[in-house]
């Protein structure tokens, strides 16, 4: 069987048997991981999942803000209905005082029944 070597981390070349370690001297060789396909899919899954669902909240805040934007508007009509509702009755009032205090309605009689046709 053939000696192992290993590289330390000064680049040098060690084999495994003991009189060539040194002190304080990094014998261990690291090699690295990698993730599987099938790992690789679920992640692209996962993140693919996450954006999905960020593009989802945002379209239904989207409308949420359209509904509230209705409501404010049919609101706004419907106390714009009011006002013309109040101008109105403000135009009653005030020929109703006007009348009361013409000179011309005050000289008026008092409407009364004049009597009934006989037959």
């Amino acid at each position: 069987m053939a000696p192992q070597t290993f590289t330390t981390r000064r680049g040098t070349r060690a084999t495994a048997g003991a009189a060539s370690w040194s002190r304080n001297h990094n014998t261990v060789r690291h090699t690295p991981k990698t993730l599987g396909s099938l790992s690789n899919a679920m992640i692209v899954g996962v993140l693919v999942l996450i954006v999905g669902l960020i593009y989802v909240a945002q379209g239904t805040q989207a409308t949420n803000y359209d509904y509230e934007l209705s409501e404010i508007e049919d609101e706004i009509a419907e106390l714009t209905a009011k006002k013309e509702d109040l101008a109105v009755e403000k135009a009653r009032l005030t020929s109703i005082a006007a009348a009361e205090n013409s000179t011309v309605a005050a000289q008026m009689e008092d409407g009364q029944v004049a009597g009934y046709v006989a037959e």
